[in-house]
């Protein structure tokens, strides 16, 4: 009987730089996987490659190496962004919602019901849409991170010393030496247990300012969707980054 020993754990991802830009790969096993394969989501997340049963972080790294040029060019062809403007479509709260230019400059961003769906009513005309659209959103975001934190922390019995919002690439959430939490607004056009689990996350380093096993025990008591929510984020999250 031939015995063979159990691959050796890969990380999450590798980063790679192309140019002037440094990339995320996404590192997926799969047991039925004959080769390594690379893909580029049509979406807007990160780059995935497929590592077969046996295979290794070193051979990993050296194929995404060769497939540079490749991978460059997949990603000029797929679209940047999917701007605000009317007629396009942008989730809320992870419900896809219509975009309309409203009539009259005066008023505030509404939420319609038709039989079609959801449709987001923009006043202020196509030229001023896409910044009212987006101060709309980051008005929806406090809310709901504010929401989010004052439960968790309350559950803590913690309390944060303040909330900023921001549009940042690297990461959803952060939490300072002094307790500042700091959020992306994009949060609120993911699903609302993403946004939860993040201010969880975030007010979980109030306590653990630290990645070890009491902060993981702490972060799934306060949210117990935090794996659901990690495997949301490595997937899906890049989307958000698509859209405005």
């Amino acid at each position: 009987m031939r015995w063979f020993r159990a691959a050796d754990p890969l990380p999450d991802a590798l980063d790679l730089t192309l140019g002037a830009r440094s990339l995320t790969v996404r590192l997926v096993r799969n047991s039925r996987a004959k080769r390594y394969i690379l893909r580029v989501p049509a979406s807007g997340g990160d780059p995935v490659l497929t590592v077969p049963a046996r295979g290794t972080l070193e051979t990993a790294k050296a194929f995404a190496e060769r497939q540079r040029d490749w991978l460059s060019a997949q990603l000029e062809k797929r679209a940047d962004t999917a701007p605000f403007a009317e007629g396009a479509c942008v989730p809320l709260r992870g419900v896809e919602h219509v975009i309309e230019a409203a009539e009259g400059v005066r008023g505030l961003v509404r939420i319609r019901e038709t039989a079609a769906g959801p449709v987001l009513s923009v006043p202020g005309g196509p030229d001023h849409l896409p910044r009212r659209l987006r101060d709309w959103f980051k008005g929806q975001a406090r809310k709901d991170l504010e929401a989010a934190v004052a439960r968790h922390a309350d559950a803590l019995g913690r309390a944060p010393a303040g909330i900023t919002l921001r549009d940042t690439r690297s990461r959803w959430g952060s939490c300072s030496a002094t307790g500042n939490l700091s959020f992306s607004w994009r949060l609120v056009l993911a699903p609302p247990t993403i946004l939860d689990y993040v201010a969880a996350h975030e007010v979980a380093h109030l306590a653990e300012m630290n990645h070890g096993p009491d902060f993981w025990r702490l972060c799934r008591n306060l949210a117990p969707q935090t794996d659901e929510a990690r495997v949301w984020l490595r997937q899906k999250g890049g989307t958000l980054h698509l859209y405005g």
